[in-house]
């Protein structure tokens, strides 16, 4: 089982994390209004997901990216901030109540505390969440587990990997065919992997031209990968030439 470190409320790894970001914007918005208006279907009001988009500038969907191919937002428009919703909702650090989303007593004891906030939610969202669930092709989990996904990416993005070199390196070169088609394991690596830890805020992801081409975007470990991983292959790591 991964254990992460404790990592003190005062780090400033922790601003690498669009998730506890997030977390400590919505608290915000908390503190100053009582509590986020709801829709009939409980979803977040648009007037908190436009505040939220500008907000979190939440990499891929920044308030630019969102207004891209939105006239205006809903929760369902803004993935980031739905699974923020979803997670403290299972988490039980937050509830509907009368028409408006409240924290619970749990969800309380994190504000101001994004120390806390990585602690309780990010091995809760990567290790608990089915992320295959998130495919637009609606994926098998795929193949390998994280104690092996994150040994083996702690040493192939030390100094940056494309999505297509970490293709290779867990699942071989893709089957060539006379036209181009999509690659589904990298597809289903990248939401189920490496999303998943670019938004906890482990991993960065280099934004590319075509910022939908996933092999050729270029990976890398955040400062709060080191702050907060210990893992079997840091060794390798330390050890390794520098060029």
């Amino acid at each position: 089982m991964i254990a992460f470190r404790e990592i003190d409320d005062t780090d400033p790894t922790l601003a690498y994390s669009p998730m506890v970001q997030g977390q400590e914007k919505i608290f915000a918005w908390i503190a100053e209004h009582g509590g986020i208006p709801l829709t009939p279907s409980k979803a977040f009001k648009r007037v908190f997901v436009h505040w939220a988009a500008a907000e979190f500038d939440w990499p891929g969907y920044t308030e630019a990216d969102l207004f891209t191919v939105n006239k205006v937002l809903n929760e369902l428009d803004f993935p980031p901030l739905m699974l923020l919703h979803d997670l403290m909702i299972a988490m039980k650090l937050g509830r509907h109540y009368k028409g408006e989303f409240k924290l619970t007593k749990a969800g309380k004891a994190l504000i101001g505390r994004p120390g806390q906030i990585f602690a309780v939610i990010v091995p809760f969202y990567l290790f608990r969440v089915d992320h295959a669930r998130f495919s637009r092709f609606d994926d098998e989990p795929i193949l390998g587990n994280w104690d092996v996904f994150l040994n083996v990416l702690n040493v192939e993005t030390e100094d940056g990997a494309t999505g297509a070199d970490l293709r290779r390196v867990f699942y071989g070169e893709p089957e060539k065919g006379p036209f181009p088609s999509y690659d589904d394991v990298l597809g289903s690596l990248y939401v189920q992997v490496l999303r998943p830890l670019c938004w906890a805020g482990l991993l960065f992801r280099q934004r590319s031209k075509d910022r939908f081409l996933t092999e050729n975007a270029v990976f890398m470990k955040t400062p709060l990968w080191k702050a907060a991983l210990q893992l079997e292959t840091d060794r390798m790591v330390q050890s390794a030439p520098r060029h």
